[in-house]
């Protein structure tokens, strides 16, 4: 299928959808969905994923985020309440708390190559965290390339980015900052064997020709910043709803 076929499809599709609008539901010409997440059944902080989401999500639990500062913990930052999974990102003793939880599509982790992925979502501005939501090689071999979309510092601007297959940590494209976190965006990256593109509420955001050929796994990775935080920075980062849709 036609990349620019795609992009047009996305774009009509998503400019329908307002603000506080319902998750969408259902096949897109190209695409078929594959995965669907409204977060519909409450569940408190310590529980998640629990009985509730524990066949649909996973994520890492207690190992240090990319920056070492803070520790991974679905259980203790995690929870869902009316509709919308919530992360407090907070410290507790000495100890930054984050979180990144991870879609399983099919009941599984990973193996998926090429799809569409779109997420409703805000945060506050915390200051010392960020969000890296990626697409990650199976593999765990950087060089077979990483996706970013939303990345950017909570209490700054998110953007978009694409790093290159065979030059682990260099980027093919990185986007300016696109908008600020504080309201409800809408984020869908496309991945096709002709490229990646980034739509942010409906618009064409970026588009990078460089495409990594081998599975990789979606995760909401909500993780510190550069430096440690400040211990009294807290606040939340809300996920009304996630989509995941395969190439047809």
């Amino acid at each position: 299928m036609a990349l620019g076929v795609v992009a047009t499809t996305a774009v009509v599709v998503t400019e329908v959808w307002p603000d506080g609008s319902s998750m969408p539901v259902g096949d897109l010409p190209g695409w078929r969905q594959v995965f669907t997440e409204d977060f519909d059944q409450d569940v408190p902080l310590g529980s998640f994923p629990g009985e509730a989401y524990g066949d649909r999500w996973g994520g890492y639990e207690g190992i240090q985020d990319t920056a070492e500062h803070g520790t991974y913990s679905n259980r203790r930052v995690v929870s869902v309440r009316d509709g919308v999974l919530d992360m407090y990102l907070r410290t507790e003793g000495e100890t930054p708390l984050v979180a990144a939880p991870t879609p399983h599509v099919d009941g599984q982790w990973g193996g998926q190559l090429y799809g569409r992925y779109s997420v409703r979502f805000r945060a506050d501005p915390v200051d010392g965290y960020k969000t890296a939501w990626l697409l990650w090689p199976d593999s765990n071999n950087w060089a077979e390339g990483e996706i970013d979309f939303p990345e950017g510092e909570l209490d700054g601007e998110m953007y978009a980015a694409n790093l290159s297959v065979g030059h682990p940590g260099v980027f093919d494209l990185k986007t300016d900052g696109l908008a600020s976190y504080q309201s409800w965006h809408i984020a869908t990256t496309e991945w096709t064997p002709s490229g990646v593109t980034f739509y942010l509420d409906g618009e064409k955001v970026g588009f990078s020709d460089v495409s990594p050929s081998t599975p990789m796994h979606w995760v909401l990775q909500t993780e510190t910043a550069f430096d440690k935080p400040p211990v009294s920075s807290a606040g939340h980062v809300e996920v009304d709803w996630v989509t995941v849709y395969e190439m047809d």
